[in-house]
């Protein structure tokens, strides 16, 4: 991938799963459910994870507390350091208008 990509919009679906729409027309449905734990484990509570924003100057998600996740990660070109794995609820691109 030539550019770096960026979140450009993010929606809780409930529970520790996120819709996630990146730069480059990828949908990503994450499920976070059992993997947020260590420096993560701030958000692994129902307010605090539903309060998720995307950072326009970093382009990722964010929480409250200045947590936030690579862009790179959430689209799946690279493993985390950290060994966060979330699970694929489901994958989509977005059709590009003509």
């Amino acid at each position: 991938m030539s550019m770096r990509v960026r979140v450009t919009a993010v929606g809780h679906l409930g529970g520790r799963s996120l819709r996630i729409a990146f730069s480059d027309g990828l949908v990503r449905e994450l499920d976070f459910e059992g993997v947020l734990d260590g420096l993560l484990s701030s958000i692994d509570n129902d307010e605090t994870f539903a309060a998720v924003t995307v950072d326009e100057v970093s382009g990722t998600v964010c929480w409250p507390g200045g947590i936030d996740l690579d862009p790179v990660v959430l689209h799946g070109d690279e493993v985390a350091a950290s060994a966060i794995r979330p699970r694929v609820l489901r994958e989509y691109r977005l059709q590009q208008a003509q």
